[in-house]
């Protein structure tokens, strides 16, 4: 009989050594207090400051493979398909592959879930969790007192056009809009989020959001747009920009500052000051 010895005391329960290639799951350890297991980032990470310290080891869509490999990581968390042939190339490397694709407000708590769990730290998971909610409902309780619920589109790119992916969407909702088009919120791809001038127009929206995946937003450009002089949000000057960092990573930030940028500029547009008081909403006296 031939045994095996396995030193126990030398198995580390839970991953120690994680490379993230995305923000978003970046700031959810660190959110957790987990961040000294981070040995790699995105060199697109900017939340929080201090990660940017961390190796950058990828793009969003391209990695140095060999320095993730030299960093010896016993977890890579990874993002949607777009990432796929990272993901790939990594386990045929012999390491150790998560990749999540969370759409919705639902799915990005569950993804904040499920890392708690994998580092060993799921009552901190839940309490961030209870956190956010918390702060959710809040704003969903002082957009109820909004003068109306303004119809808004966001923008998530400006040539094509394309409109704003689910959970922003439904963030919009929870800070006390209507997006314009609803429908296309379930598509995944951003090919099949776009959307034509004419038919922005056609919907008329009264707030219009602009978050360009990373470039600064031309509001010059939107209000130049032909056709567009006629739209509300254009002839209203309810344009505003809320910076991809914040919006456009389905983590934290967009349940946090996201959020409330999102909140702020539709109650602005409302007529409702920073202090709560309300006015009279601008396109209430249209004709």
């Amino acid at each position: 009989m031939i045994e095996t010895m396995i030193d126990m005391g030398a198995i580390k329960e839970y991953p120690q050594r994680i490379v993230c290639l995305t923000e978003e799951t970046t700031e959810t350890l660190y959110l957790l207090g987990e961040q000294d297991r981070i040995v790699g980032v995105s060199g697109y990470t900017v939340r929080p400051p201090e990660a940017r310290r961390k190796p950058k080891v990828s793009s969003f869509i391209a990695a140095r493979f060999d320095k993730i490999v030299a960093l010896e990581p016993d977890l890579v968390l990874a993002f949607s398909d777009l990432q796929a042939d990272i993901a790939a190339e990594l386990i045929r490397r012999g390491i150790t592959v998560l990749a999540f694709n969370q759409r919705s407000v639902k799915e990005i708590l569950q993804m904040i879930m499920i890392i708690g769990r994998i580092v060993g730290c799921e009552a901190k998971a839940q309490q961030a969790v209870a956190s956010l909610e918390a702060l959710l409902k809040s704003i969903a309780e002082s957009a109820s007192h909004l003068p109306s619920r303004p119809r808004v589109f966001f923008e998530e790119w400006n040539d094509p056009l394309i409109s704003g992916i689910r959970w922003v969407e439904e963030l919009i909702e929870i800070a006390g809009g209507e997006p314009v088009f609803p429908e296309l919120r379930f598509e995944k791809s951003a090919k099949n989020r776009i959307v034509s001038p004419h038919e922005v127009r056609s919907r008329n929206p009264e707030v219009i959001i602009a978050s360009w995946c990373g470039r600064p937003v031309k509001k010059a450009q939107i209000r130049n747009r032909e056709g567009w002089s006629d739209v509300i949000a254009v002839r209203l000057d309810n344009i505003f920009e809320v910076k991809s960092t914040y919006i456009l990573q389905p983590g934290p930030a967009a349940l946090t500052e996201g959020i409330r940028q999102i909140h702020s500029v539709i109650a602005k547009a409302c007529g409702v000051e920073v202090d709560g008081r309300l006015l009279h909403a601008p396109w209430e006296t249209r004709e």
